[in-house]
């Protein structure tokens, strides 16, 4: 996720007050995309089998 301007190759999205914007190509690849707001930011998940990973602290986002 990243701020952005809307461009001609996304697909435009407003949820509950937030413009959502998803590359048309990238969005054929992983649908259903899906976010969810946490108490402490969002998670998403799609389609796409992400490789091996770190799990143990649950964000997938270590190194």
């Amino acid at each position: 996720m990243a701020l952005d301007e809307p461009k001609d190759s996304d697909n435009v999205y407003d949820v509950d007050g937030f413009q959502y914007l998803v590359d048309k190509d990238f969005l054929k690849k992983a649908t259903p995309i899906k976010v969810d707001f946490k108490e402490m930011g969002f998670s998403i998940s799609s389609s796409i089998v992400l490789g091996a990973g770190c799990k143990s602290c649950g964000t997938g986002t270590c190194g």
